[in-house]
């Protein structure tokens, strides 16, 4: 079999490389990224020398070039992690959001139906569904739940989700699509919550959080994400959703504090700021479809998991610092000058 993972020098993607790359030896995997700021070659660095692996710098909404690839390559299977992701940077400016999420999933499907490729699988976020109350921990994001969007970044994946099922149903494109909660673990870039509030509580610098930090999330170890898409491609029934959800919820002001007591750094870097536009006050997924249909369950629970993530960050600061610095956008520069 031969596989096209896209937005693989992301965090999730990068992750789920290195989890196919070795588990998959038999297979060939083509990682395609466009290396835009989220983008980081060296979370794949290292998988260079793999014999059942290639890297290629391209964009999914460049129509011509994801042709000329497809043509190429001879895909057996597509699985979509590119995806521009944050919420803040979607409410300032909306229009990548669209063009990558919703034209780019376009583009690779329509590769997809001229090429005979004979799975596209859709890495999707539990955001689609809007968000709960937090007086009713009794209440779950389901499949069935109805799509209710919030941000123009959860707007432009589930704009996406619906066409890759316009396109099973439209089409007969053979199609999946996971949706996950909030991830965590090694790679993840420092915009996001949990490596933002390591990096700067390194640097003894004002830790910036929404509100009064109450807004409610669910964690989910990015491993245990990948071993659930990974399965969901291999054995999920075609025209399927499914959720993958960490079971761990926690208001984001627990994760700050649980970040501080164990890098024994003071609450007073804390700084509660003006909430975000439009946030989302808790999100919680019941995945037991999948756990039922495909034997998933997590590998990682969120006490241990935790714990792992801030020491990965603790003990790979150079990672932080090139990234602070710009270094790591020249990282695939210096391969191709070699």
């Amino acid at each position: 079999m031969k596989y096209l993972v896209t937005g693989g020098a992301g965090f999730i993607g990068s992750n789920y490389m290195h989890y196919v790359v070795d588990k998959y030896k038999e297979d060939y995997f083509v990682c395609i990224d466009a290396l835009t700021y989220a983008g980081n070659y060296n979370n794949i660095k290292d998988l260079e020398n793999r014999d059942n692996y290639k890297f290629v710098n391209g964009n999914i909404t460049d129509r011509e070039y994801i042709y000329n690839l497809f043509e190429k390559e001879k895909f057996d299977c597509v699985i979509n992690f590119a995806a521009e992701s944050h919420v803040d940077n979607s409410i300032k400016n909306p229009e990548i959001f669209l063009k990558t999420n919703i034209i780019g999933t376009g583009v690779l499907m329509d590769a997809c139906i001229k090429y005979g490729v004979s799975r596209y699988h859709q890495v999707s976020t539990d955001e689609v569904y809007g968000d709960l109350p937090l007086d009713r921990p009794d209440l779950l994001f389901t499949e069935k739940t109805p799509i209710h969007t919030s941000s123009p970044y959860s707007s432009s994946k589930a704009s996406a989700d619906l066409l890759v099922m316009a396109y099973h149903r439209t089409y007969g494109l053979p199609v999946t699509i996971s949706r996950c909660s909030n991830n965590y673990g090694p790679y993840q870039f420092p915009e996001k919550l949990i490596p933002k509030t390591i990096s700067k509580a390194l640097n003894n610098e004002k830790i910036p959080v929404y509100g009064k930090g109450e807004n409610v999330r669910d964690w989910i170890h990015v491993i245990d994400h990948n071993i659930g898409v990974d399965l969901i491609v291999h054995n999920g029934k075609i025209g399927e959703v499914y959720n993958l959800g960490g079971h761990s919820e926690r208001k984001n002001i627990e994760i700050v504090n649980i970040i501080l007591n164990q890098m024994n750094k003071p609450t007073s870097l804390i700084e509660f700021v003006e909430d975000r536009k439009g946030h989302d006050l808790r999100y919680a997924i019941d995945s037991s479809k999948v756990e039922k249909e495909l034997g998933w369950k997590r590998t990682y629970f969120f006490e241990t998991g935790i714990k792992e993530t801030i020491d990965w960050y603790l003990n790979n600061e150079e990672w932080i610092k090139n990234i602070e610095s710009g270094e790591y956008k020249k990282a695939y520069k210096k391969i191709l000058k070699n």
